[in-house]
C-alpha cells in the first residue's frame, strides 16, 4: 500500500497592517489621563470643601441651634429674664413684627437685596423699637443704617475695650466685637469698641421716638462657643433685652421678596465674586492657550490612512512637472540627486557635493575625462524639450554607473 504524500498545511492569511488614522483606546487614555485625574481631584476637593463648610455653617446665628456657632444660649438667657424670642425668615414677617416693645435682630443683613433693605428700613425707622444689625458690610450698612460706612480693612483684634460713654458697653467691659469697622457722620452716635481709631459697635438714635439702631461689627458675642468669654454675655443680653420681645430675622433665599429684583438687570443680580471669578478663568484660559501654543514638543509619528509606494510618489511628482512644463525643476532635481550620490564615491564631503570647484576635479581624476563635459552634464543649463530631459536622465545614469564601476 503506497503511503499518501503529506499534504502541505494551508497557509494562514496574515492580517494586513492597519492603516487607520483613528487613535486607539490606549492612546486616548494616555493623552487624556492627566486631564481626567486633575478633574477628579478638583471634584473631590470641591465636595470635601462643601461638606466641611456646610457642617461649619449649620445653624449659624440661629437661636434654635445648639451648635458652636448657634445662638441658643442667648435665647435661653433672654427667656430666663422674661424676654421672648421669635424666629422669622421672611421680610413680611420681620416688617410687621416691629414695634416699640420689640428688638429686631437682623442676623445676616448682606443677604438682603437692595429692595429688601429699603423696605426693612422703612418698617423699623420710626417704629420706636431697637434694631440690631449683625456684621453688616458695605452692601447693606449704608441703607439699613444711613450715615454709616463700612471700612474695607477689618479689625485684627477680636477682643476690644469699650472706650465710650454708652452705659451698656461700660457695664459689659471688654468683648469680642472685633470684626468690621465703621465710620459715621450721624449726629449723637455712640461709637464703642474702637480698633485703630474706628469703632466696631455703633448706636444710632432714631429721628423720632425712643428707637435706636445698633450696628455690631462681629457676631461673636451671640455665638454659643463665645458667650461665656469676656463680657460677651453681658453685652448681648443688654443689647437684646431692653425690650420684652426679640424678633430674630434670619434672611432666607426662599423668601418671595428676594426674587423681586425691581429694575435691575441679570448682571446686577450676579454676585461680584462670580464676575471676578469668570474674569480670572478667562485670563487663565488665555494663558494656557499661549503656553500650549509655544510648547509644540517633539514630532509624533502617526500611521498613514493608506500606504503609498515610492514609485507612485515619483510618478505623481513627474506628472506635475510635466503638466507645468517645469523641465528646469526636473533637471535640477535629477542633477542634485546625482551630485549627492557621486560625492562620497570620489572622496568629496556631502557639504561640497554641489560646489563645481570641489566635485569636478575629483570626477575628472577618477574618470580621466575633461572637466568641461562633466560641468555641462552636472551643472549645465536646463533642457530645451522633453527629449533633451530624457537624454539628460540617461547620461546621468550612465555617469553614475561608470563611477561605481570597480
Amino acid at each position: 500500500m503506497t503511503p499518501e504524500a503529506p499534504t502541505a498545511p494551508t497557509p494562514t492569511p496574515t492580517a494586513a497592517p492597519s492603516t487607520s488614522a483613528s487613535p486607539t483606546v490606549r492612546q486616548v487614555w494616555t493623552r487624556s489621563r492627566g486631564v481626567v485625574l486633575a478633574f477628579v481631584i478638583l471634584l473631590v476637593a470641591a465636595v470635601a470643601i462643601a461638606v466641611v463648610r456646610s457642617g461649619a455653617q449649620h445653624g449659624s446665628l440661629d437661636p434654635r441651634s445648639a451648635d458652636p456657632q448657634g445662638s441658643r444660649a442667648v435665647a435661653e438667657l433672654l427667656a430666663d429674664r422674661g424676654v421672648s424670642t421669635r424666629v422669622v425668615t421672611t421680610l413680611a414677617e420681620a416688617s410687621t413684627a416691629t414695634g416699640p416693645d420689640t428688638t429686631l435682630l437682623v442676623a445676616r443683613p448682606d443677604l438682603l437685596t437692595d429692595r429688601q433693605q429699603d423696605r426693612l428700613h422703612s418698617a423699623y425707622r420710626d417704629s420706636g423699637g431697637r434694631t440690631v444689625l449683625v456684621a453688616p458690610g458695605a452692601p447693606s450698612v449704608g441703607t439699613l443704617a444711613p450715615g454709616v460706612d463700612a471700612d474695607p480693612a477689618p479689625s485684627y483684634d477680636s477682643t476690644l475695650s469699650p472706650h465710650c460713654a454708652l452705659p451698656t458697653a461700660r457695664r459689659a467691659g471688654t468683648a469680642d466685637t472685633g470684626g468690621i469697622r465703621y465710620t459715621t457722620d450721624a449726629p449723637g452716635a455712640d461709637t464703642c469698641y474702637p480698633s485703630d481709631g474706628l469703632p466696631t459697635l455703633l448706636r444710632l438714635s432714631a429721628s423720632e421716638g425712643d428707637g435706636d439702631t445698633v450696628v455690631l461689627g462681629a457676631p461673636d458675642i451671640l455665638q454659643n462657643e463665645r458667650l461665656d468669654q469676656q463680657g460677651n454675655a453681658s453685652l448681648a443680653l443688654q443689647l437684646l433685652g431692653s425690650r420684652t420681645h426679640v424678633v430674630w430675622y434670619l434672611p432666607s433665599l426662599s423668601d418671595d421678596s428676594a426674587t423681586d429684583a425691581g429694575d435691575r438687570s441679570f448682571l446686577d443680580l450676579v454676585p461680584s465674586g462670580w464676575l471676578w471669578g469668570t474674569l480670572q478663568l478667562f485670563i487663565a484660559a488665555l494663558l494656557a492657550a499661549l503656553w500650549r501654543a509655544r510648547r509644540l514638543g517633539p514630532l509624533v509619528p502617526e500611521r498613514l490612512p493608506v500606504a503609498i509606494r515610492a514609485s507612485e510618489t515619483v510618478e505623481g511628482r513627474a506628472r506635475l512637472y510635466r503638466k507645468s512644463n517645469a523641465r528646469d525643476r526636473a533637471a535640477g532635481a535629477l542633477r542634485s540627486t546625482t551630485r549627492t550620490r557621486l560625492a562620497p564615491l570620489v572622496g568629496v564631503s556631502p557639504a561640497q557635493a554641489h560646489a563645481p570647484e570641489a566635485l569636478l576635479p575629483a570626477l575628472s581624476a577618477r574618470l580621466r575625462q575633461e572637466g568641461q563635459a562633466l560641468h555641462s552634464l552636472l551643472f549645465g543649463p536646463p533642457p530645451r524639450d522633453d527629449a533633451a530631459l530624457i537624454a539628460l536622465a540617461d547620461q546621468l545614469d550612465a555617469l553614475e554607473r561608470e563611477v561605481r564601476r570597480p
